[in-house]
């Protein structure tokens, strides 16, 4: 759909990348933002044309440019970013007279499906025989909501608030399986080994985000089933830092289902009360290395 006052932004989600399109009289008052004023995304990238006799604006930006983050379903690549405008006084003006505005912009692509404009052509099989014989595991985490029914629609949270994660893998056709979260850092930037940095889950599935005091973040238990792995992380933010984006990056990995937990696959939460840590399921010796921070990497 064209952008115009009624329908003032338009997106195009293309194969590599979204095209914004933005009408300059963005609040239908007939009052033309400048063009300068508008941004896409955390970066802040400009517009790349301007249409005087439109009053349009712009934007083109690859999927995984200005900014954009990427949020994984079991179904869907969804490339989320946002339209910012900041209005500033003009000239030696101390007043500006139009709300600053930030517009969410979502593009949706579907995981399961072969997205290549050429045509396949197999030699002996076809090409989703293929797939399914490679048994790829796929795996997710989603933000879900209090009752762990649905997703989250929203990914915004106030300062006393739970975050509710859910990791998944779908097996195939392998062997049962159960789901483990190695670790879990919190940091500003999608660079997991950016500064600052905040452990969650560390030492092969200490949930040590909840030895802090005053939290109650912990593993779900009992699970729903082996291939999920549900916890709860008291909502947080960087002391200093005024941006209200930050970026979760968890290692899974996955055990047979058969195979007892142990030190190295397992998943450990502090109960407060009894002053011990516990774990999902399997003894309660394989959590004794959250405590003295000495748990073996692997097995």
């Amino acid at each position: 759909q064209a952008a115009a006052p009624l329908h003032p932004v338009a997106v195009q989600c293309q194969e590599a990348q979204m095209v914004v399109t933005v009408h300059r009289d963005l609040f239908g008052t007939g009052r033309l933002v400048r063009a300068a004023e508008l941004t896409l995304g955390s970066a802040a990238c400009l517009p790349v044309a301007q249409s005087a006799a439109e009053s349009t604006v712009t934007f083109v930006a690859g999927l995984h440019e200005c900014g954009s983050t990427l949020q994984m379903t079991l179904d869907s690549l969804i490339y989320k970013t946002t339209l910012s405008y900041k209005p500033s006084p003009s000239g030696n003006m101390v007043i500006v007279r139009t709300n600053a505005a930030v517009v969410p912009i979502e593009c949706h692509y579907p995981r399961k499906s072969n997205v290549s404009s050429n045509a396949i052509r197999p030699t002996w099989v076809p090409f989703r025989s293929t797939l399914s014989v490679e048994e790829k595991l796929r795996f997710s985490l989603r933000l879900m909501n209090d009752d762990w029914s649905t997703e989250r629609l929203s990914n915004g949270f106030q300062l006393g608030e739970s975050l509710h994660l859910q990791a998944d893998v779908v097996s195939g056709g392998h062997v049962p399986l159960r789901l483990f979260v190695d670790d879990c850092v919190a940091t500003l930037s999608p660079d997991r080994s950016s500064s600052p940095r905040y452990a969650l889950i560390d030492l092969s599935g200490c949930l040590v985000d909840g030895r802090s005091d005053d939290t109650t973040s912990a593993f779900i238990s009992p699970r729903p089933r082996q291939e999920t792995l549900q916890f709860v992380v008291d909502a947080f933010k960087f002391a200093g830092d005024d941006r209200n984006m930050i970026y979760i990056t968890c290692h899974l990995k996955v055990s047979p289902a058969d195979q007892a937990p142990n030190p190295w696959s397992k998943a450990c939460s502090f109960n407060k009360a009894s002053g011990l840590w516990a774990p999902v399921e399997g003894t309660g010796d394989i959590c004794s290395c959250c405590e003295t921070h000495n748990c073996p990497p692997h097995g």
